[in-house]
């Protein structure tokens, strides 16, 4: 008996931005290159496997119809159509073999004679050779062959790579349908609205906080912040976090100095977007000026973009950093 495959589709709240691409592709005018962006859980992804699904597929519908033989092998995790680049387990850049492959794959002939299809992501992890040697494919593509690049953050991408691409944002959806959706994965409204708070909006980022690791982390990053306006020695509540995501603390840091400055710029508690951590923010905003929280989440966004673009090797010691200058606005 053949099972059918699951149709990939978009989510909710993307659907004008799929019925753009479907207008533009039974019109025959669909960019040969398309760069997705937006923030980290707004749902590119997602919206780039209901893309790259329905380019393979060889009877779609308004989604891919999930019953050819295109459908059946994608699900299985192979098309001889489909290329993928990232960067290399435990690396943060692109290099330039993999754009090779995707040089030689552009050359190719579809096997199964429909489109060819390369995703990219994250584009910007591209690093400068890379992004040169794609710069021919980008130009000469061939016949019905379709470049999808994902960013969070296109501006780091190279403007020549960017200027190639049409540019797609996806926005941040509306609160109805995500919140709706969201309340669907996690089993009821309370929930949805409080991971959809915490997330800033961004209905798969509220999904991944809300799982357990992901809770383990906060809860752990609650006590440590706790520790620090008691007065805990820094380096040592670094020690206490070093298996877990330098990345993902800074996130959250980043998010409770964004918090932090709303409550001391405003006074209202109702802005912040962790109303769980209202005792805390009023102990800290008492303790240190709102320049001052300024200055410290300035440095968390630079160590985090460094961290992303491998410019700093040594992430604990970011982690020890970042945690000293936190305890030193804490105890001013």
């Amino acid at each position: 008996m053949v099972v059918n495959a699951s149709p990939v589709g978009p989510l909710p709240w993307q659907a004008p931005l799929w019925q753009r691409f479907l207008v533009q592709h039974r019109a025959g005018r669909l960019p040969h290159a398309l760069l997705l962006s937006g923030p980290h859980g707004v749902g590119k992804q997602r919206f780039a496997e209901a893309l790259v699904a329905y380019l393979l597929c060889t009877s779609p519908g308004e989604v891919a119809c999930g019953r050819c033989h295109g459908c059946h092998m994608l699900a299985s995790g192979y098309h001889p159509d489909l290329l993928r680049v990232s960067p290399e387990e435990g690396k943060r850049q692109i290099r330039i073999d993999p754009i090779r492959e995707v040089n030689a794959f552009v050359a190719q002939t579809a096997q199964q004679g429909g489109h060819r299809v390369i995703v990219i992501s994250p584009a910007e992890a591209m690093n400068v050779s890379a992004g040169n040697a794609l710069l021919k494919s980008l130009e000469e593509p061939g016949a019905r062959t379709q470049f999808v690049l994902l960013a969070d953050v296109p501006s780091r991408m190279l403007a020549t790579i960017r200027s190639r691409c049409q540019h797609w944002n996806l926005p941040l959806p509306d609160a109805e349908r995500s919140q709706g959706w969201l309340a669907e994965r996690l089993g009821g409204h309370e929930e949805a609205d409080f991971w959809w708070q915490v997330s800033g909006g961004l209905p798969l980022l509220a999904a991944e906080l809300a799982s357990p690791e992901s809770r383990v982390l906060r809860k752990q990053l609650h006590e440590t912040f706790d520790a620090l306006v008691r007065g805990a020695e820094p380096v040592a509540e670094a020690a206490r976090l070093d298996r877990q995501s330098v990345e993902a603390i800074l996130w959250y840091g980043i998010a409770w100095l964004e918090d932090l400055i709303r409550l001391g710029l405003s006074g209202e508690g109702a802005r912040v977007r962790n109303p769980d951590l209202l005792p805390l923010y009023r102990q800290a905003v008492k303790n240190a000026r709102v320049r001052d929280w300024f200055r410290l989440l300035d440095y968390a966004r630079e160590q985090r973009r460094l961290l992303a673009t491998g410019g700093n090797p040594n992430p604990q010691l970011v982690l020890e950093a970042w945690l000293v200058r936190w305890s030193a606005l804490l105890r001013s």
